[in-house]
Order: structure tokens, then C-alpha cells, then sequence
């Protein structure tokens, strides 16, 4: 099957079970739900209580000194409003915000590859890496696994559909001893969380962890948590339930059946592509649509509507309020498919696609030159396949330059001069053309000034307002800001920096997760959690010279505000 409806029960894991073939995720289903369990009083997601850090905006409930100015003076004056609004829970409060004061370290899976651990041994150790790098992947960390015996500081990491096939490649023809667990832990970092999948062979004789013993809580490098796996019942086709011990919590677990089994040890069921599919809830709207995008500097947002040829604009300029207030769209309805559009000085521009013309909209003041003009779709790079893929990802930027419009079209940048006339412009470097579409905080062609030999040879470049940062492996940052000064940002999760904004003269990469979909926003001396503009279906927009972002939280609602603090400003609702 090419498409599969995992059971309510697995939703939560469509993401991790999107490397293994549907029939393997169900058949996995029970063994995973009872390692996640025991697992995750070992494993929490938080890291507890966190530190209080201002307030982060406005809420319906609170402590009484939390009750915003303007509600005292309501108190004073018409106490009995008061009341009927303290009733109705109407009052305001101010909402406070959290940091986090723990380091978040990597969780580290070591595997045992020897003889005792084939067959079903290997399933657990399957099920239990899945487990690990879901949560690892929630708490905003990544998942390393090494295998016993092999070199120190080799390590497999990255998405399940990639980590999988390398783990099941690796075998080794004599059991793992304690003083390969000792050296695999050496390096580690202090913050690491480790883990040892093994047999209870190896387990018994490790140094310090007598049976039955509970490690350092905190699973330091030097003590690792130790999950032990030996068979516990046997059935006509072999293995059927396992014993697998944790501490001192032992629980007899089932396997898969044996054909699935063994088509899963010989790497049968795992895939690189096609997610697993969950059930769509009666009462979900359709996915979102709108995929919000700044795509000049104005402060303008521009997002798809429904149906083909609208196309939504809203100031989310800055304003004094200090609570989410809910804006003015308008509506711009062209006849075919929007292909790119821009903001500059008073009036909006907008490509669109219709019966076989790319023709020009202009809202606001009169230009120069032919009121219209159309353009053959072939001289922009616009064939059927390109018009297709545009169609669900962000509106491209169109951008003045003097009397032309420049648009990036299918890896070139074609000026379209007022006449209707397209000449080639260049290439779009390589580095902008992402998966979900063209990244103009990556195009050289936009940054304001010339790029240094190490920004412009670098794997990873973003840029906004001036400053650069530039990266080899996509997690170390060297930025240069737009005052000359250096800094050093990183972070470990398996995320993409989707926007660089300031915090005043402090640069700030914004970051999304794939998997998590968390969105973060990273200086070079903490990280904080933008959760009010995580969960989106795509990555959110950053604005390219002020402190924005956009993300649409639910279909057809776009939330705006401040990319440093995470405080919403707008929320966007449209019918069209």
C-alpha cells in the first residue's frame, strides 16, 4: 500500500513510522506504546520547572497582581461590570513567560550488534530507537547512535529513514564487552543523555550497575540507562514475546509475527518516502493554504486565499498595542493562478497565470508605460510542471528595480521590462532554492552589500538587515553583523534556520523543525521557544528587516508577532 491510516492509537507517531513500510508501523504498534511507557518516566520530554522570564502577553486568567492597569481603574469606576466581567472570566491578565535553565543535552543510544541480540533482540532494539528519537526530537535535541565495537566518535544520526538501514547494516560477529562501553562514553558531553541496548549479559557485567540497579538519574555518560532484552517465550515459527528490563521494572513484551519479523531484520520494510497517513478528525478543516510569505521589505503579508487568483494583503506593521488584535485583510482577485507578488512604496504588483498569458495586476498608484501587458509563460521558465509546484508553496517575490520587475522563476531571475519584455538576469544561487520553495534570506542577489570569501563559499548562507551568518554543517554559525561584529550561534537540533532578525544590535537565527515542528529562536547565549508560532504545516515567514514572523497555526489563521520574544501581535482570519 502506498498510503496507510495508522489507528488513533499510533497517530502521535506518524512521523517516526514514516521510515517503515505500513504493515511493519502496525505490527510494531504494541511493542512500541509499551517502550514508550517505560521509557518515559526515564525520558521526560520537559525538563521541569522553568525559570520565570517577564511577561510574554495577554491571558484570560491569573493572580490578582497580574490583572492588566486598565482593569483596576474598571474596578473603581463600575464595580459591578467588574464583577459580571471576573464571572464571565472577561478580565485580562498579564500572561507571564518561562526559560529554561537546563542544558539540553543529546540523547545517545548505544547499540549491541553481537550474535546474542539477532532476531529479537534487534526488533526491541527497532522500537526502542524509534522511541528515543521521538522524544529526543520533542525536547529540541537529536538522536546519536554508535555501535559497540566500533571506533569512538562514529556515530549514525539524522531521520529515522536514514538512521535505520545504516543500524540494521551494522553486525559484528562477537559480543560487546564493558570496556567498549566505557570507551564509547569517554567524549561525551556532561548534558548527554545515554542509553544501552543490550543483552542482559552485558548488562550484569558492567562496572557499577550491579543487577537490578537503577542508574544516575540523570543518565550521565558515565552510568548509562541499560535496557536488557532476552527471549521469553517461544512459539512453532520462533521467538514470540521478550523480557526486557529497565532498572528494576521488568515486563514481558510481544513481538511482531515472524514473517513481518524477519522481512523487517532483512531490511524488507523500511522506505525513504511516502509517509504513513494518519485519520483526518471529523471536524479538521483542510490543510492550510494560505503559506504566509514577507516577500519585500514592506511591511506587508502576503498569503493565498481558497481559491486560484486571490490573493490576501496585510499590514502587520508594528503598532503600540501590547495584546493580539485582530486586522484588516484585502482581498485581491485575479483572474488565474497567483505566481509572485510585492510590496513597493504604495503600490502592490502581482504576476499571474491565465489561459496560457502571465499577465501584470497593480493595485494603488498608476505606473508608467502600457497599462497591461502579457508575457509568454515559456519566457519565464513557467511551464505546466513549474506552475503546478508554485501552486502550494509561498507567492515569489516580485521586486522593482528601477522601471523592471525582477522574479525569481525556475532557478533564473527574469526581468520583465514595462513593455512586457523578459531578458535573463542570472541564476538563483543554489543555496535559495529550498524544499518548500524559493528563500529570499539565502539569495546573495538580495543582501545589501558584497559577501566575504567564507560567506560566499559556505554550504549555508542567511542574511537580513545587513548582518550575514553562514554555516558548513548547518548547526555552528558564524555571523557577521551588520556593525562589524562576530558571533558564534549554534544549536544541536535537526532543525532549519528558516530567518536571521535583530534583538536590537543582537542577531538572532530563527529555526524550525520538520519533525517537531517547534519553532526557535537562537542568540548566541540561550534559546527560546517560540511555541505561539510553533505546529504550523510549513515553516513560518520572517520579515527581512524588522522582527516578524508569520505562521499559519490553523487552516485559513495566521498569527504574526515579534521573532525575539514570541509575543503575537495580529491574527489573521479570512473567508476568501
Amino acid at each position: 500500500m502506498s498510503a496507510t491510516r495508522l489507528p488513533a492509537a499510533l497517530a502521535p507517531w506518524a512521523g517516526s513510522l514514516s521510515a517503515l513500510s505500513p504493515e511493519l508501523a502496525l505490527a510494531l504498534g504494541p511493542l512500541l506504546r509499551h517502550l514508550d511507557q517505560l521509557v518515559g518516566a526515564r525520558e521526560p520530554v520537559t525538563d521541569g520547572p522553568w525559570e520565570p522570564d517577564g511577561t510574554g502577553g495577554i491571558g484570560r486568567s491569573g493572580r490578582p497582581e497580574q490583572l492588566l492597569p486598565a482593569e483596576w481603574l474598571l474596578a473603581e469606576e463600575h464595580p459591578d461590570e467588574f464583577l459580571r466581567r471576573f464571572v464571565d472570566r472577561e478580565l485580562l491578565y498579564l500572561a507571564p513567560e518561562f526559560r529554561s535553565t537546563v542544558t539540553r543535552g543529546r540523547t545517545v543510544a548505544l547499540v549491541d550488534a553481537g550474535p546474542s541480540q539477532a532476531g529479537a533482540g534487534r526488533l526491541v532494539q527497532l522500537a526502542a530507537l524509534l522511541v528515543l528519537h521521538r522524544r529526543a526530537t520533542a525536547r529540541g535535541s537529536e538522536l546519536l547512535v554508535g555501535v559497540l565495537g566500533d571506533p569512538p566518535g562514529r556515530w549514525l544520526s539524522g531521520e529515522p529513514a536514514d538512521l535505520l538501514p545504516s543500524w540494521l547494516a551494522a553486525r559484528r560477529s562477537a559480543e560487546p564487552t564493558a570496556e567498549q562501553v566505557g570507551e564509547a562514553t569517554a567524549d561525551l558531553d556532561a548534558a548527554d543523555r545515554v542509553w544501552l541496548l543490550t543483552s542482559p549479559r552485558l548488562a550484569d557485567g558492567l562496572p557499577g550497575l550491579p543487577a537490578g540497579s537503577a542508574p544516575d538519574p540523570a543518565g550521565a555518560c558515565g552510568a548509562p540507562r541499560v535496557l536488557a532484552t532476552e527471549v521469553a517465550r517461544w512459539g512453532p515459527a520462533g521467538a514470540t514475546h521478550v523480557t526486557v528490563r529497565l532498572d528494576r521494572t521488568q515486563l514481558e513484551l510481544p513481538l511482531p509475527a515472524s514473517d513481518i519479523a524477519v522481512r523487517a531484520l532483512r531490511g524488507a520494510e523500511f522506505r525513504r518516502n511516502g509517509p504513513a497517513l494518519v485519520p483526518t478528525p471529523a471536524d479538521a478543516g483542510p490543510p492550510g493554504r494560505a503559506v504566509p510569505a514577507f516577500t519585500t521589505d514592506a511591511t506587508v503579508l502576503l498569503t493565498r486565499g481558497r481559491h486560484d487568483g486571490v490573493l490576501l494583503a496585510t499590514d502587520v506593521r508594528l503598532t503600540e498595542q501590547r495584546h493580539a488584535a485582530v486586522t484588516r485583510t484585502k482581498a485581491h482577485r485575479l483572474n488565474g493562478q497567483v505566481i509572485a507578488a510585492g510590496r513597493t512604496g504604495r503600490r502592490l504588483f502581482a504576476l499571474h497565470l491565465h489561459k496560457g498569458r502571465v499577465l501584470r495586476y497593480v493595485s494603488g498608484r498608476q505606473v508608467g508605460g502600457a497599462a497591461e501587458f502579457v508575457v509568454d509563460p515559456a519566457f519565464l521558465g513557467l511551464d505546466a510542471t513549474v506552475a503546478e509546484a508554485l501552486a502550494s508553496r509561498p507567492v515569489l517575490p516580485l521586486l522593482c528595480s528601477g522601471d523592471d520587475l525582477l522574479v525569481p522563476v525556475a532557478g533564473r531571475w527574469r526581468r520583465i521590462a514595462p513593455d512586457g519584455a523578459v531578458t535573463d538576469d542570472g541564476p538563483v544561487d543554489k543555496r535559495a532554492e529550498g524544499p518548500h520553495g524559493f528563500e529570499r534570506y539565502r539569495e546573495p542577489k538580495l543582501f545589501e552589500r558584497a559577501l566575504l570569501p567564507g560567506e560566499q563559499l559556505a554550504r549555508h548562507l542567511v542574511h537580513a538587515g545587513g548582518t550575514a551568518a553562514w554555516s558548513e554543517d548547518g548547526r555552528r554559525w558564524y555571523v557577521r553583523t551588520r556593525l562589524g561584529e562576530d558571533r558564534r550561534l549554534s544549536f544541536r537540533e535537526n532543525a532549519q534556520v528558516v530567518g536571521l532578525v535583530h534583538d536590537q544590535r543582537e542577531p538572532v537565527l530563527i529555526t524550525w523543525s520538520p519533525d517537531s515542528r517547534m519553532v526557535r529562536a537562537i542568540r548566541y547565549n540561550s534559546t527560546r521557544t517560540l511555541s505561539r508560532f510553533s505546529g504550523g504545516t510549513a515553516p513560518p515567514a520572517v520579515h527581512p528587516t524588522e522582527p516578524l514572523i508569520a505562521s499559519e497555526f490553523s487552516p485559513g489563521r495566521v498569527a504574526v508577532g515579534d521573532a525575539t520574544t514570541g509575543r503575537i501581535h495580529h491574527v489573521i482570519g479570512s473567508n476568501e
